[in-house]
């Protein structure tokens, strides 16, 4: 085994026309800017790819670790299936505004259009404004004829399917889904590593430079899910000091880690990466190789070859990802 210590990243942070400044207020990150939207704590994207800000290593991108380590990194398996690309996008996201009403393509869909994986994903509230809500998927069956009617007459909102939100709800978005976040909704990302939205609607917001947002009509109409469906909000257990599986799909799997005293995660049979995020508390992770710090807002990742993973604390929350 090589010097693969549990690795944390540089922040890459993206203005957004609806962003705020709770990623710096709440999440301490490094942003003077009144309309940070997003963070992305772990990226393999196409000129966003996640730098290493920590030990040794630091200085490094993903792609750089990737090609050097391999399997020892990712796990055979994801290599497998995914090559050298790293296949989960991380992010925290400050809506501090609505989102536009948008959808993302499956992979085929998007490997043919866009030369991109899909883009399925999943939310977990990290803090949420009273009366603050999401749109997930319609309130009632709807046909293409239907929708495109809708969105001439500027009557969509009256289709969607609004819920209202509070720490700790997590929703799966599968890849067709009309979905938006709503204003004063902060909450941490997991989805497959892709870019490609398809935005509907966007509530007539002009830009900085009083520019309209491109919509993308056209491309949705073959990519959108237009049955309704209750198969977006995910039960999952908050034991403390146990790992609480929360989605497992064919792209990622989740566990809701609530800790009060120390664990110790057996990760020979594992034949993946792990990405701790802490949603709330702070911890100490180590590995054979070393340790890192871990508090709110920050995301560590641990390579494949770790044999187990000691997590010290007296009080976090975490998402545990692996594929």
């Amino acid at each position: 085994m090589n010097s693969l210590y549990p690795l944390k990243f540089h922040p890459i942070l993206k203005e957004r026309l609806w962003g705020g400044t709770k990623l710096a207020d709440q999440l301490n990150k490094p942003s003077t800017s009144d309309i940070t939207g997003e963070s992305w704590e772990l990226s393999g994207v196409e000129g966003d790819v996640s730098i290493v800000a920590n030990g040794s290593l630091k200085g490094s991108s993903l792609n750089d670790l990737i090609q050097r380590w391999g399997d020892d990194l990712l796990g055979k398996s994801v290599v497998d299936r995914f090559g050298k690309e790293f296949p989960i996008l991380i992010k925290f996201i400050d809506a501090k505004q609505d989102l536009s009403i948008q959808l993302h393509p499956h992979d085929e869909l998007a490997r043919s259009r866009h030369n991109s994986f899909g883009k399925t994903e999943m939310w977990y509230i990290m803090d949420a404004e009273d009366d603050a809500s999401l749109i997930v998927g319609f309130n009632q069956p709807m046909t293409k004829e239907q929708y495109i009617r809708s969105l001439e007459d500027k009557s969509l909102l009256e289709y969607m399917n609004y819920e209202k939100v509070k720490p700790g709800d997590t929703y799966f978005i599968n890849t067709g889904k009309i979905h938006a976040i709503g204003a004063g909704v902060l909450l941490a990302e997991i989805q497959q590593t892709s870019d490609i939205t398809y935005r509907v609607y966007d509530f007539d917001r002009r830009d900085k430079e009083g520019n309209l947002r491109e919509l993308h009509t056209d491309l949705a109409l073959d990519a959108i899910d237009f049955e309704q469906k209750d198969d977006f909000k995910v039960t999952y257990g908050r034991d403390k000091d146990e790992v609480n599986p929360m989605v497992d799909c064919p792209y990622f799997k989740t566990n809701y880690l609530n800790l009060r005293k120390d664990l110790l995660l057996d990760t020979r049979e594992r034949d993946s990466f792990t990405i701790l995020m802490c949603v709330e508390g702070d911890a100490v992770v180590a590995n054979e190789e070393g340790s890192a710090s871990l508090t709110k807002g920050e995301t560590l990742l641990l390579p494949a070859c770790s044999e187990k993973i000691e997590i010290r604390s007296t009080g976090c929350e975490l998402l545990e990802v692996t594929v």
